[in-house]
């Protein structure tokens, strides 16, 4: 399991994880969107008793969420999560199940677009793995 990845997840989420209680909690489904905080709260709750029974991993995680773009604070709560997970390998095995369920939600998009004359409109979306694209022309010519 790639330990970048779950902080990568975790970052955003992380001020309000830490304060899960109070009321800043609430606006953080609205900041990064209810299946991501769903997730990231479901992997807070199994990392957190780990968390806060190591001292280095919960000040790491506490300068993670006041530093959200510095990778040195970033960078050392990865390295405090990579003693945990690699110490309690169910745990890491837990986690990546709930980053894979995440990761293949089975949501799907359309998209409808139109372009006029005969110009040509892309569109492109994320982790598009099996696209049914249909094409239908309505020239008035």
């Amino acid at each position: 399991m790639d330990i970048a990845v779950i902080v990568k997840f975790l970052a955003p989420c992380l001020p309000f994880l830490l304060t899960m209680g109070n009321k800043a909690a609430e606006g953080a489904s609205q900041k990064v969107g209810e299946d991501v905080w769903n997730s990231a709260k479901a992997i807070w709750a199994k990392l957190w008793p780990k968390v806060e029974a190591n001292n280095d991993a919960k000040k790491a995680a506490a300068e993670a969420a006041k530093n959200l773009e510095d990778e040195d604070f970033q960078g050392a709560f990865r390295a405090e999560l990579k003693k945990i997970l690699t110490a309690d390998t169910e745990l890491a095995e837990e986690i990546a199940k709930i980053l894979e369920e995440q990761k293949s939600d089975g949501g799907s998009s359309v998209v409808n677009a139109q372009s006029y004359d005969e110009s040509t409109q892309i569109n492109a979306g994320r982790d598009v793995v099996n696209p049914n694209l249909s094409r239908t022309y309505n020239n008035p010519k």
